[in-house]
């Protein structure tokens, strides 16, 4: 099991989130810190006196929904997915495979119950629902070919380069996705670069992403015919004296 987690501020700094007692906020990062890979949590109880909360915060949990229960005891924490992105070569299944099973992961990345579903019934679930479950037999399956490679091209693409992938990362990924067309090609070009300048890490990469937002460039031929007029502007003004002719008409030509 992973020993690291990671907190999504899409959750964590919402009102419903901080409209809760402390004690509550700090039960609920105490589960995701014991929660094994796949958000399950089978000590809730223990994990509740260890930290003296009481019975209301956990109560506060499942009536607002940050938990899932189960019959059985065991919770899942409902964002778990929008909170942690853990590298296959690290990933250990949950063991509650049945409760796994009972659930399904909708479009924002968020647990829950499948359908009609009663907490008292919840292992007795029929296997025919036409609804995507996150049992290991659906993996790769029911989802969409593009919604499983872009996400994957873009990780793969990040673990090549650094080394290792990150939750702050992907979740970047995600949003710069939504911004820039053909993103897995900007995303080299801003690796060129930072090869070309010795400098590895994400955050420089960033930078260079947040440049070209703030440009208002979306695609890659708006991004290179930016690049190269900078180039060229930044030439310019390196030249302290006035041009020779000729080359200022080969400037006007090129619409600089």
């Amino acid at each position: 099991m992973a020993q690291r987690r990671m907190f999504s501020k899409r959750i964590t700094e919402t009102d419903t989130f901080l409209d809760m007692p402390m004690s509550t906020q700090c039960l609920y990062f105490h589960l995701n810190m014991s929660a094994d890979d796949d958000g399950f949590i089978g000590n809730v109880k223990t994990i509740k006196r260890m930290v003296g909360a009481s019975d209301d915060d956990l109560k506060i949990l499942l009536s607002k929904e940050f938990l899932i229960p189960f019959e059985s005891g065991v919770v899942v924490i409902k964002d778990w997915k929008i909170h942690n992105y853990i590298q296959k070569d690290r990933y250990n299944e949950t063991i509650y495979k049945e409760e796994k099973l009972s659930l399904i992961e909708n479009k924002n990345r968020q647990y829950q119950r499948l359908d009609g579903m009663d907490t008292k019934c919840i292992q007795n679930v029929s296997s025919s629902d036409t609804q995507v479950r996150l049992g290991k037999d659906r993996l790769g399956k029911d989802r969409s070919e593009e919604e499983e490679q872009k996400p994957s091209a873009a990780a793969t693409l990040l673990e090549n380069y650094f080394g290792s992938i990150t939750q702050f990362m992907m979740e970047d990924v995600e949003y710069y996705k939504n911004y820039f067309d053909d993103f897995k090609k900007i995303l080299e070009l801003t690796i060129d670069i930072s090869r070309q300048r010795g400098v590895k890490n994400w955050k420089y990469n960033k930078s260079i992403l947040n440049d070209w937002k703030g440009h208002n460039l979306k695609t890659v031929e708006d991004i290179k015919h930016h690049e190269n007029r900078s180039k060229v502007n930044k030439y310019k003004n390196q030249v302290t004296h006035e041009l020779p002719p000729e080359q200022e008409e080969q400037y006007k030509k090129l619409g600089f």
